[in-house]
């Protein structure tokens, strides 16, 4: 199996919203090489995706341990989190993100939207 080749074709099915194809894609690659980040976050976006998120949270989580400084896995992993109702885990890794890319939008609104719950919830 030529990898860059899957790769590419996992890239253009997540790009057209395949997110699933993608995945399958991806699945292979990850097994022959574990330490690829860039296969692993997307593997980990397509699961997100596609509403996989158990898988989605595994991969992340392996991202994060692997690399604590990456701001976007801890991003991604707080909102897999939080579609899983699991704002308190959620809040941590969404606090991190924030606090190491403060400047993005994306980030401080996804904290500032999981914060709110969990004082709504009275936590």
């Amino acid at each position: 199996m030529d990898l860059l080749a899957e790769y590419r074709r996992a890239i253009l099915f997540f790009d057209a919203g395949d997110p699933t194809s993608a995945a399958r894609l991806l699945e292979p690659i990850i097994e022959a090489e574990p330490d690829n980040a860039a296969v692993r976050q997307l593997l980990a976006r397509a699961y997100f995706q596609s509403a996989q998120l158990g898988r989605a949270e595994e991969q992340l989580r392996e991202i994060v341990d692997r690399n604590p400084s990456d701001h976007y896995a801890h991003h991604v992993l707080g909102r897999t989190l939080e579609r899983l109702n699991r704002h308190l885990d959620a809040l941590r890794h969404l606090r991190i993100a924030a606090a190491m890319h403060s400047s993005n939008g994306d980030y401080t609104t996804a904290l500032r939207r999981v914060e709110t719950r969990v004082v709504g919830d009275g936590r």
